[in-house]
């Protein structure tokens, strides 16, 4: 099995599972108000790459590595001022952001064309 289809696999597995957590976690486990919240929705909005991220699209995994950070700040955010279950949530949604970030660039590279180097110049 090619690098490339390692890291798709793992970043496909990880973004489901911060999906799963962040939906559980604002509408079931700790909402910020009691019943649910509006902060359900920033699980929805990991729904709209998640087709690219499983189908290997270059392109989505390049700006799901700028987008995933917001998710990493917001559970090291949580992490360090939230205590219980809040802050066990918070820790989670940190390790699966950050394997997320890291595996999308590590896919990034993988698939990357051949580098040319350029022909030396006459100086």
């Amino acid at each position: 099995m090619k690098s490339a289809t390692r890291y798709q696999i793992a970043a496909s597995t990880c973004l489901i599972a911060l999906i799963f957590l962040c939906l559980a976690w604002e509408g079931w486990l700790a909402p910020l108000r009691p019943g649910g919240s509006w902060m359900v929705l920033k699980g929805a909005l990991l729904l709209i790459p998640l087709f690219g991220i499983l189908r290997g699209k270059r392109y989505t995994y390049k700006w799901l590595s700028l987008f995933i950070q917001f998710y990493l700040m917001e559970g090291l955010l949580r992490a360090t001022s939230d205590h219980g279950l809040i802050q066990q949530l918070a820790i989670a949604e940190t390790i699966l952001a950050g394997a997320l970030f890291a595996l999308t660039i590590l896919f990034v590279r993988a698939t990357r064309g051949p580098k040319i180097e350029k022909a030396a110049q006459p100086g």
